[in-house]
């Protein structure tokens, strides 16, 4: 079973002006940097998480069809394609119509429709391949507390541009507070 991710969020949850606002930064001198640690801030959110902020499309690889195909990155937005490998090997698509997606649970769940089975597979590595879409939405639809989170991350890297010494602890180790930001949105059944 392997995740893949398919298409990246076109957007970030922050701007760089909301992050240079954060930092007090008025200059546009460190803008590449801020930027990337922007990206770096939203992939160890989404990491800590196992959630996906912003849209993003993802593809879930099988060897064989599951009980349940279980869709990580919630929450699921919709399953754009299920495609599999016959019993002769012909690659197939499955009607969505006889598929049923649970987006409500977390982590996400496609099961056959009422009445419906899976469809026999070759047997072979990779011959089932579910494609769906994932995020909160828009950056606009990111939890804010997430949003706090990574804005405190972004400001930890900012300061801290150098690598750690061994034996001596950074200048702004993350708190209990910090990492509670977080807490609400972690989805433990697929840590």
């Amino acid at each position: 079973m392997t995740y893949k991710l398919i298409t990246p969020p076109s957007e970030e949850p922050l701007t760089l002006a909301e992050a240079k606002a954060h930092l007090r930064v008025e200059n546009t001198d460190d803008d590449a940097l801020i930027t990337a640690l922007i990206v770096a801030a939203r992939e160890q959110a989404e990491s800590i998480t196992a959630r996906a902020l912003c849209t993003q499309t993802w593809e879930l690889v099988l060897d064989a069809f599951p009980e349940a195909c279980v869709l990580r990155h919630s929450p699921v937005q919709s399953v754009t394609s299920v495609d599999y490998l016959d019993t002769d090997g012909a690659s197939q698509s499955l009607t969505l119509t006889d598929t049923l997606l649970d987006s409500e649970s977390t982590p996400g769940y496609l099961v056959p429709a009422y009445g419906k089975a899976w469809p026999a597979t070759w047997c072979v590595p990779n011959a089932v391949r579910v494609r769906y879409v994932s995020g909160y939405g828009a950056a606009d639809d990111v939890p804010q507390s997430i949003k706090a989170w990574m804005l405190l991350c972004i400001g930890t890297l900012y300061a801290q541009r150098e690598s750690f010494v061994v034996g001596q602890p950074p200048a702004a180790l993350p708190n209990r507070f910090w990492r509670s930001l977080l807490d609400p949105f972690i989805d433990y059944h697929v840590l």
